[in-house]
């Protein structure tokens, strides 16, 4: 039952002992939008890992009973994406938080012409928002300012770290997955034109391991989305033979 009923992100602090104080904003969603009335049930998640079944009263609503979401890869996921052009970088969000992505990091590298707003990082951390509730995700990403490539570099810290060349004799990512211990892991995929040979240096100075998505060439999208897909399903397969080892 509880997976038909609708989901609402709420700040953590909006939740007070069995209190769910509803800004008006949410009250709009519910009682306007989704049409809800007082007694009717929805699902209150604060996006980092908790959630509650929760009923609207008196325009507010409060938290019946805590409820467990086995939503999450079994990773910490960082994808870090040199920003493409125009709206790309919505879809990426939107069909990354659907895929398991802990944290995006945009990034303005050597090709990259976007010089996005406040509002941009906005628009993205909404988008991720309504993609964590659509998915039934327990927990939204992570969306960081965006930042220069070298700096970016500077700022994930995973123990397995990848970047995607086009171009060039380099391993396939699933195949460095096979061998990784697969538990923090950061993917960084370039921009359109792909990344200049001194990018590629200077990620491996950092500990990346240039890896391959195949021998087509991918547009900047398709490569974040497929790379992200890759690390999903590999991941869920693995949980899965070591659950059946046990």
């Amino acid at each position: 039952m509880s997976s038909q009923l609708q989901r609402l992100t709420i700040a953590p602090q909006q939740q007070r002992d069995h209190q769910i104080l509803l800004t008006p904003e949410q009250k709009h969603y519910l009682l306007r939008v989704l049409r809800l009335g007082n007694g009717d049930r929805f699902i209150a998640m604060d996006g980092r890992g908790k959630a509650w079944i929760a009923a609207l009263e008196n325009e507010g609503a409060i938290a019946i009973e805590p409820l467990s979401l086995q939503s999450e890869l079994s990773l910490e996921l960082t994808l870090m994406v040199a920003l493409p052009k125009g709206n790309g970088f919505d879809e990426i969000v939107r069909c990354c938080t659907e895929l398991g992505v802990s944290t995006f990091v945009p990034i303005i590298s050597d090709r990259v012409l976007l010089r996005p707003s406040l509002q941009k990082l906005t628009r993205w951390r909404r988008i991720a928002t309504e993609a964590a509730e659509q998915s039934e995700r327990a927990i939204v990403p992570t969306i960081l300012e965006p930042q220069s490539f070298q700096i970016s570099l500077q700022t994930v810290h995973c123990s397995e770290k990848y970047i995607c060349v086009a171009r060039g004799e380099n391993a396939s990512l699933l195949s460095c997955l096979q061998e990784g211990k697969r538990r923090e892991i950061a993917l960084l995929t370039g921009p359109e034109g792909g990344w200049t040979a001194q990018e590629i240096e200077k990620a491996k100075i950092e500990g990346y391991i240039p890896v391959s998505l195949g021998k087509r060439i991918l547009r900047a999208i398709t490569s974040a989305i497929a790379s992200v897909s890759l690390v999903a399903s590999f991941t869920q397969e693995s949980h899965l033979s070591e659950s059946q080892k046990i």
